[in-house]
């Protein structure tokens, strides 16, 4: 990257803030959430939430407006990231989405669908990093990815007026203080051209 060009093909851009919460440090997730808000893909632009949670019996749920990029995201990406997010047999709820926030102290992500409101919350924001790898680089992920990190000490995810149990903790990233439950902006994701 001498030329400060990525050679790289440009398959994704938007965000994919996600919360990951357990009961005990390095304990498994109680709940586990992706959210998109793609502004480029080979799909089209769109949101999409996908969600494994005792609140959905833990089983995964998929939320979108816009089927055909939900879908394509799940064979090009959540596939490799949370298999089960991965599957295309699973309904795909058609919702709205909506954000808010002030991303000095918190951000929010309000989604709606028939018979569901969702709020995704992150607060006690950390110090912001790039984190970035090359396709390839990774041996359960072929594509490469630019992304701003900001870490949330708290989050919180509520389905229908009830709380996920469990909360986020603290996580290391290539030797940068992190979180289990982050903001993720200006995400990039690459393919080999």
């Amino acid at each position: 990257m001498a030329s400060g060009v990525d050679p790289n093909k440009v398959i994704l851009t938007g965000e994919n803030p996600f919360i990951r919460l357990s009961e005990s440090e390095g304990g498994e997730f109680t709940t586990r959430s992706s959210f998109w808000r793609v502004l480029l893909s080979p799909g089209g632009p769109g949101h999409v939430l996908s969600i494994e949670s005792e609140l959905t019996d833990n089983k995964p749920r998929i939320y979108s407006d816009n089927i055909a990029m939900a879908r394509w995201l799940q064979g090009a990406l959540e596939q490799y990231m949370h298999p089960p997010f991965g599957d295309q047999g699973l309904e795909v709820i058609e919702a709205e989405f909506q954000s808010s926030g002030d991303l000095r102290s918190f951000w929010m992500e309000t989604i709606v669908s028939r018979d569901d409101e969702i709020t995704m919350t992150w607060y006690d924001l950390g110090e912001p990093f790039v984190a970035h790898s090359e396709p390839g680089s990774r041996p359960t992920m072929p594509h490469g990815v630019y992304t701003v990190l900001i870490p949330a000490a708290g989050a919180r995810l509520v389905i229908n007026e009830e709380s996920a149990r469990g909360r986020p903790f603290p996580q290391d990233r290539g030797g940068t203080p992190s979180s289990t439950s982050c903001l993720a902006f200006s995400e990039t994701w690459l393919s080999v051209r």
